[in-house]
């Protein structure tokens, strides 16, 4: 596909040339605009041949070489009409002001900081801005925390869903099986192989053995995180990841609303302004009792670029998430790390403390602290959050802001058991909505044990018959 896609951005009409008198599109050729001159990238010579052999298998046997006279397909390079097709790899010492107009990004999941990989896509992608180029990234599923370009071009898809992005000039198109998918069962298996494959999967009339398949998931020197990877295209966890992605898939549940007549509590963690590298994240998770469903009632974050410049934690817009919290739903208990935060923290609790059901002490029914000498109950808390997650006692609303975090979040082992926290202290991926969403849970629990959340029932009592 990547080579046929290359064939056609060589030689064919792409470009939007206006429209015919029946109103369809009218395209032009790069050589009627500019010399055309297209890449096939990789960070290494044999990544490129996954593109390179089929294409010129298809300039060299079909009817391109009769079609366009002067077309010399030769084995390192291809000479057009008008220009020229190249594979190009990370250890070129430049391709600075190089002037393509396509470039294919093959196996980018390998593209990392430590091969060049990285470098070689920030270079290629300027030179297309230069010609209003476009590229086309193929890569498998990536792992999380690696860096790689196919880390980073997820997380801009990310960043365009969520609003925080300027730009929405991508199209990102992932297909991976269902989390629920046991590896261990023969039928969710092969159903999850046969969603992942599609039209190529034997099951379909395509070329790929899915029997065969398994056998390779299932032989005892393939890794699990790799047979995800690799067979099911699913985006697992890194390492030290806290939470895996199939895992908090699994948990996704968007079907469910929460009313204004369902019990619910909040956890809050929030951040004001570093004076170095990047502002901390605020978040307001809520969590109804009744069946432990999550929702993100808000989550501020520092733009990037130029415009989180000197940025700071909208405190207006987050006082006014929090009374409308409780305005808009019956809340009976909020806990929050009153770290940055400790007289709006002591407002809440002169606010509405009287009306909550579940307090964190007598003293301070909102504040719960995420630091300090409460390492053993930290843990606990977020124990139970992820005991709950794995054995599917709670369920989340599928927020893109969430999700991010949950998965951000890295293990640490202290002297009191597992922690979490970023992947380093100046790390751009943010874990507060995490932490938010920990402290709704351990509300959550709280009020579970005072017996709040169940369903009413009628009272049994005595029949007296008067006569």
């Amino acid at each position: 596909m990547l080579a046929a896609i290359a064939c056609a951005e060589a030689l064919a009409p792409v470009i939007p040339d206006g429209w015919d008198a029946d109103g369809e599109p009218v395209g032009k050729p790069w050589g009627e605009v500019r010399t055309p001159w297209v890449q096939l990238a990789a960070v290494s010579e044999d990544q490129t041949r996954n593109a390179w052999a089929p294409l010129l298998e298809m300039l060299r046997e079909g009817p391109a070489v009769d079609e366009y006279p002067g077309l010399e397909p030769l084995d390192t390079f291809i000479n057009l009409p008008k220009g020229r097709i190249e594979f190009v790899t990370s250890a070129a010492t430049s391709r600075e002001g190089n002037r393509p107009v396509f470039c294919v990004l093959d196996q980018t999941e390998e593209w990392r900081p430590s091969n060049g990989g990285v470098k070689l896509a920030a270079t290629l992608r300027r030179n297309l801005g230069k010609t209003n180029g476009s590229s086309i990234e193929s890569p498998n599923a990536y792992l999380p925390g690696d860096g790689s370009v196919a880390e980073e071009s997820a997380e801009y898809y990310k960043r365009i869903c969520e609003g925080r992005a300027k730009d929405d000039g991508l199209l990102y198109d992932h297909r991976e099986a269902p989390p629920e998918t046991d590896m261990a069962d023969r039928e969710s298996l092969l159903a999850g192989l046969a969603y992942t494959y599609g039209d190529s999967a034997d099951a379909a009339g395509g070329w790929v053995d899915l029997e065969r398949i398994a056998a390779e998931v299932w032989d005892p020197a393939t890794h699990p995180q790799d047979a995800r990877r690799f067979y099911l295209n699913q985006i697992t966890h890194a390492s030290d990841s806290w939470i895996s992605q199939p895992e908090w898939a699994s948990a996704l549940d968007a079907s469910k609303t929460v009313s204004s007549r369902d019990e619910v509590v909040l956890g809050f963690d929030g951040s004001r302004k570093r004076s170095h590298s990047v502002t901390d994240a605020t978040a307001l998770v809520g969590c109804r009792i009744s069946d432990g469903h999550l929702f993100l009632l808000g989550c501020w974050e520092q733009p990037d670029g130029p415009f989180g410049v000197d940025w700071q934690v909208p405190t207006v817009e987050v006082l006014a998430a929090v009374e409308e919290a409780f305005r808009d739903y019956k809340v009976v208990g909020m806990y929050a790390d009153p770290a940055l935060w400790e007289s709006h923290v002591a407002g809440w609790e002169a606010k509405y403390g009287r009306r909550l059901k579940v307090k964190a002490s007598a003293n301070h029914p909102i504040e719960w602290w995420m630091t300090g000498g409460r390492a053993g109950l930290i843990v606990r808390a977020l124990e139970k959050f992820r005991s709950s997650v794995v054995d599917g006692e709670l369920t989340h609303d599928g927020a893109s802001a969430l999700t991010r975090h949950v998965l951000n979040a890295r293990r640490r082992t202290s002297r009191s058991g597992i922690q979490i926290m970023k992947e380093h202290p100046e790390s751009p991926r943010k874990i507060d909505a995490a932490l938010a969403a920990v402290l709704a849970w351990q509300c959550r629990v709280d009020a579970m044990a005072k017996g709040l959340g169940r369903k009413k029932t009628a009272r049994a009592g005595r029949v007296v018959v008067l006569r």
